[in-house]
């Protein structure tokens, strides 16, 4: 059993399956000219998936737990973009391509239910004064516009 149940934790079970794919499925086609490149990044990207999501569950309040699983989310993108960019350049195979991709975007809806889970419990809503909150603004995106400073605006 691992510390607070998070083996019970079907979401942060499938992260780490997906951090061990990457390391057994994955890596070992990448050459070894990317080893400081390509396969580094793609493992810190794939081990951030189930470290962040354990990092949050392991908060007292629902906030700091969506925000870990927002950051979770985002190392779940990235690992992605190295996984699509190593099939493109030839180094995997279209079957674990297609696997890991498959498992990814399943793994990323799971992460999307249990964000809106936690926003929905407010598990210790009451541990922090009022007022706490996590930042979710979004700045409008154009491709149009990349020579504006969006920070600027």
């Amino acid at each position: 059993m691992t510390v607070m149940n998070l083996d019970k934790l079907e979401v942060w079970v499938r992260a780490k399956d997906f951090a061990l794919a990457v390391y057994k499925d994955v890596t070992p086609h990448l050459p070894a000219d990317e080893k400081w490149n390509l396969i580094q990044q793609l493992k810190r990207t794939a081990q951030g998936v189930p470290a962040n999501i354990a990092e949050g569950h392991g908060r007292y309040h629902f906030l700091d737990n969506v925000r870990f699983c927002y950051i979770a989310r985002g190392s779940l993108i990235e690992s992605q973009s190295h996984i699509t960019l190593a099939h493109e350049l030839g180094y995997l195979p279209d079957e674990i391509y297609q696997r890991m991709t498959s498992h990814a975007e399943s793994i990323g809806k799971q992460l999307n239910n249990y964000i809106a889970y936690l926003k929905r419990s407010k598990q210790g809503e009451n541990e922090f004064p009022t007022g706490y909150t996590v930042r979710e603004e979004t700045a409008p995106y154009s491709p149009n516009n990349l020579d504006e400073d969006p920070i600027a605006h």
